[in-house]
Order: structure tokens, then sequence, then C-alpha cells
């Protein structure tokens, strides 16, 4: 069956998102709604009656018997933890259904996101073990990508700087990532033992509370007895600092506090509070899971190890996304904008951080599946004929591109310099510039300016010739997939290798045809212009030098060919006379008088080396091929 929603599941340490997205549409993905709330602490209880609850429900509840929150970690065999997320994920899953806010079975896929410094086997584990919940259609992928997806599609990420490096910095509740994502792919930067996680505030907040309490020996009892009284204490305290980090300007004096509260029964309360020389005190105290290290202290040192490890590798970082909902906390944004200074890096932090995990992951969701499309797209147009047809059909226009520039350089390469020379007495007789010419024109033929020029002219006939054509083909795959026809065409131009890979004239296509060129036309077509010149010019001095003494005294009576061929090989016409008998308007008259032969000849040959030709249809097919698919690489992240 189709899938025809992608559902972002950003199952939190802390807390949990839903959200979904159409697979048919760019429109942004919408939140879903558990108890009526968008955001959903990560709780799930358990009730004799009404069987298992989550998120508020299951805090608030009377009668819940059990209470598992801030459950999330690497997996694991512990059949307690896994039988708590699955039963999770299926409670969510069966909510969402009887809500009729997902379609459900195989018509939804579901993304979940973890930690990007979890190792691919640790993904794969936990995959399998959210595929137990009984969702057909599941898939486990780093949060890190669920940001950079966010940022991309909500516009805060220009396409320059999408192709660019950029650090994501995700501070969840149990972890702080740092994930680099360098030309589109993310790459985790590890900063050793990763424990940084924003509980464990909530943590020293409820150990500080709880030290200070006037029946501190009766709830430490209450909590052993019945552990979901401490959970929801524990809650009360992130709620303190959450409050308190939301407008730290308010707690500034002494007298002001941001409170959390927890009602254990009628008489005892367990009443967090915190302002800001409390929350500076908690912030800087030595904590046992960071190695004695303060929270502050731990975050600044993963921070400058972040720096330092890109810096090995030459990379400065042009933007600095935070997200994750710790990302609030305002120290946490100077101490990265201290290490990644501006103008070099530019900082950026989610606005909504709670919600860009699951927002970018129903983004990554239906991006995969587009992207995949979209390429599968592309690859029916290399599959079937179209290419190679609409080259083989624009082959008689590249042939008559590549005629006249070659005519004209193989006539001033060749046959003007050659006569020039003889006209200056460089060269002695007509046979010597006959030879002259033909080394000439196959040199001229093999050299780079002759490559120039034909890649010039290859472009242009791609560029006017195979383009329109090719548009024709990509256009209607771009508007299907709502992105820029201009990502799949070369207005830009393109890579002379793709039109026209190997083509010289000199070894490959004009092969069989240099040496028919050659003598037909540079050499017997100039040499008879200028005899007859000679045959039909002065009648005294012309004589004198057809019939020269070592002719005549060989007693030859010479017919007209004869006469050709005894003037190639015997005549040298005097130096002084050379300028005045071939000026440099007679030679003018020779070069237009055999470019039309010329012309004829290259035209002629060219279309007749059609073995030639079929090799150039394959190569330049290979050529676009590769050209489109670096081009697809480049435009699948326009993809919404």
């Amino acid at each position: 069956m189709e899938i025809l929603e992608t559902i972002g599941f950003d199952l939190g340490h802390g807390e949990t998102a839903v959200t979904k997205a159409i697979v048919e549409s760019i429109e942004p993905p919408q939140m879903l709604e558990i108890n009526n709330k968008k955001n959903q602490i990560t709780a799930l209880g358990w009730h004799p009656q009404l069987g298992y609850l989550v998120g508020e429900q299951a805090l608030i509840q009377a009668g819940v018997t059990q209470l598992q929150i801030s459950f999330k970690q690497k997996p694991n065999h512990d059949p307690d933890y896994r039988k708590t997320i699955s039963t999770f994920v299926a409670t969510y899953y069966r909510l969402l259904q009887e809500s009729k806010q997902i379609e459900g079975g195989t018509t939804s896929y579901f993304y979940v996101g973890c930690p990007s410094g979890w190792s691919v086997s640790e993904r794969e584990e936990y995959q399998k073990l959210l595929q137990t919940a009984g969702i057909p259609h599941l898939n486990v992928v780093p949060e890190s990508r669920a940001a950079f997806m966010q940022a991309k599609e909500a516009g805060r990420l220009e396409y320059e700087k999408l192709k660019s490096s950029v650090l994501i910095v995700d501070i969840g509740s149990s972890t702080t990532d740092f994930t680099l994502v360098k030309s589109l792919h993310e790459i985790p930067v590890d900063f050793g033992s990763n424990a940084l996680g924003a509980s464990l505030i909530d943590r020293a907040i409820f150990e500080r509370t709880l030290a200070k309490h006037d029946q501190k020996a009766l709830l430490e009892k209450v909590f052993k007895e019945y552990p979901h009284h401490q959970a929801r204490c524990e809650l009360a305290c992130r709620k303190a600092k959450e409050n308190y980090f939301s407008n730290e300007q308010l707690y500034s004096d002494s007298q002001s506090f941001a409170r959390g509260f927890e009602s254990i029964n009628e008489q005892i309360y367990f009443i967090p509070q915190v302002n800001k020389l409390i929350m500076e005190e908690i912030l800087n105290q030595p904590l046992p899971e960071l190695g004695q290290k303060s929270w502050m202290q731990a975050f600044r040192a993963a921070v400058s190890e972040a720096k330092q490890k890109l810096d090995q590798q030459n990379i400065v970082p042009k933007l600095l996304l935070m997200t994750g909902g710790a990302s609030r906390m305002k120290f946490t944004h100077q101490i990265c904008q201290e290490i990644f200074p501006e103008p070099e890096t530019l900082l950026r932090p989610d606005p909504e951080p709670e919600r860009c995990i699951a927002l970018g992951l129903a983004r990554v969701g239906r991006w995969d599946l587009r992207a995949t499309a979209f390429k599968q797209e592309v690859n029916k147009l290399f599959e079937s004929q179209k290419l190679k047809d609409l080259i083989e059909r624009q082959i008689p226009e590249l042939v008559d591109l590549l005629i006249k520039p070659l005519a004209d350089n193989l006539i001033e390469s060749a046959v003007r310099t050659g006569i020039k020379d003889w006209q200056k007495n460089q060269i002695r007789t007509l046979v010597d510039l006959e030879t002259s010419m033909k080394e000439r024109a196959e040199q001229w033929l093999k050299s780079d300016r002759a490559q120039k020029i034909i890649n010039n002219q290859c472009i242009s006939w791609f560029n006017n010739q195979i383009q329109p054509d090719l548009a024709a083909e990509t256009d209607p795959i771009c508007r299907q997939f709502h992105i820029p026809r201009s990502s799949l065409r070369f207005e830009e131009g393109i890579d002379p290798t793709f039109v026209n890979p190997e083509l010289r004239i000199g070894d490959a296509i004009l092969a069989d045809t240099v040496a028919f060129i050659v003598n037909v036309v540079i050499g017997g077509g100039t040499l008879a212009s200028i005899i007859t010149l000679i045959l039909t010019g002065h009648f005294t001095w012309p004589i004198a030098l057809v019939y020269g003494a070592s002719v005549m005294a060989a007693g030859m009576e010479l017919n007209r060919q004869g006469v050709k061929e005894a003037i190639k090989t015997n005549v040298d016409v005097p130096s002084w006379l050379r300028p005045s008998f071939l000026n440099d308007k007679k030679i003018d008259d020779i070069c237009k008088q055999i470019k039309p032969e010329l012309e004829k000849v290259l035209q002629e040959q060219l279309t007749a080396n059609q073995e030639a030709f079929e090799q150039l249809i394959a190569k330049v097919e290979q050529g676009l091929q590769k050209a489109l698919s670096a081009k697809v690489q480049e435009a699948i992240i326009l993809i919404q």
C-alpha cells in the first residue's frame, strides 16, 4: 500500500512530541496532540482500571500505581527497560489512531530520533526494539539530521550555507550531541563520555530541595516505597528549572523564585525553587556523573573539544545551530559564541527547540521518500532511449558547427601560411610546399588550438541543440517534486569533457579522413591552383621555367600532366619574381577557391564516419548521465 504520511516521533528523555507530514504536499508538518497537548512529559503510568497512560495523564490521574519517567537510553537487554519503551510507543500509536490523527497501518511511516552519537549497531538495535510496538513502517534516524532538515525547510538556512559546514549542538535531557553537517553529510563529533544532559540539573535541584526539606527522612522513606512519588517530585524540579530559564531576569532578585510544586499528601509538599544565585551554585557544583566537573565546566569543555577537532581538519563551520529543549539556557549560547565567534560562525538557536526535532523528523521522512522517488524518475530517464535519441538526432547540427571553423583554420594554418612561406622563398619547390602544407594540416588537426575550437563548438551545440530537448524531459520531473527547473538544467554551461569526451580531431573522429583531406584538398587543390597560375600567366618566363635545361636535355616531349609534374618537381621560381607572381590577393583567391571543396570533403567524411559518431553518442550519453547525476545530488536538498 502507498505511504501517505510520515510521522515524526521525538521520543525524548524528558519530553515527547509527534508530528505528521503529508508525503505529496509541501505544507509544513503539523503537531499532533496527546491529552490535548502538543508536548508531553515522557512518562508511562499503569492504572488498574484504565490501563497504560502516557504523559500528563500518567502524572495526574488518581490511582496510578506504577510510573516511569525519563527512560530513554541506549538499547540494552534489561527486560524492564525494553518493556517500558515498547509499551510507551505502542500506547502512543494506539492513541494517535483512536483520535484519527494518523492513518496508521502501512500508509504511515514513523521516523524516530536518536542521539547522533549512537553507533549504527545501537541505532539498528533501537529500531528493532521500537518495532515490537507493532508499527509496520518505522525508521530510526539521528536527531541532528532532523534539526538540520527543520532549519533548512523553515527557511533559516540559505542554499549556499546548506552546502557548507554546519555544526549542530543538540542539548537534550540525557545527552549533548555535536554533529557536523558538511556537504549535506552528517559527521558526529565525539568528545568522550556523553552524560551531559540537562536532567542532571533537574537532579541537582531535586537533591538540594530534598536536603533542605523539613521532612527529609520521611520523604526518603516515601520515595523508596513509592517510586512514582519521587518521579513526580523530579518533574517538579524540572518545571522549576524551565520556569527559571524561560525568563531569567525575573529571578535575578534574591527574593524572587521560580518554583515547582508536588503534593505527596495533604500535609507533605515538595516545592523546589531556584533563582539566579541558586542556579549559579547548581551549574558550578561538581557532579560525579561528569567526573566531578560542574555542568557549566563540562559544557564548555565539550564545545572546546569540538572546536579543536574541527580545527584539526581545518573546518570552520559557517553556522552553529542550537536545538534541544535545554538550548533555551542562555549561558549555553554565550559559551558557544565565545568558542565559535562571529562573523566566521553565525549562531542560530532554534526558536522552538522543544518541537524542532519532531518537526524535523517528519520532514526527514517525507524528504527521504520524495528524494528516493525523484532519483527513481531520473533513473527512468537514464534507462530509456531518450537521452541517446536526442543526442543522435542532433549529430548533423554538430557536424555543421564543426565544418566552418575547421575549414577556416586549416586554410589559415596550413594553406595560407605555407604559400606565404613559399612566397618569401622559405620553401623551394612546389613539391616542398605540398609536403609542408600536409605536415602543417596534420599538426593543426592534432593541436590544442583545434581541440579548443572543437570544445567551444560542442558546448554551443549542447547549449543550443541538446539543452532544449533535455529540458523538455527534466522540467516535468522538477515540477512534480516542486523544485526549480534550473535544478536539472545546465544554464551556466557544461564541462567540455561531458559533451566532447576525447574528441581529438587528429587521432579520433577524423582519423580516417585526415589523409584524404590533406591530399585531395590541401595538397592537390592548392597546388593545382598555383600551377594553373603558372600555365596561364605571362607566356615568356613560365615556358622558360617549365622547360628548364634539365628537362629539355632529356629530350622529353611533355604532355600537360607531365608539365604539371615537372613544374611541381623542378621549378624553382626566383625569389625576386615570387611576390609579383603570387601576390597577397592571389593567395586570398586561392584560399577562397579551395574553401568550398574543403567544407564539402569535411561534410562528407564526417557524415560517413558513423562508427566514430556512434562512439561519440555513447560517450556523450555517459557524460550527460554523470553530469545529471551530480545535478541530482545537488537538487535533492531542495526537495521538501
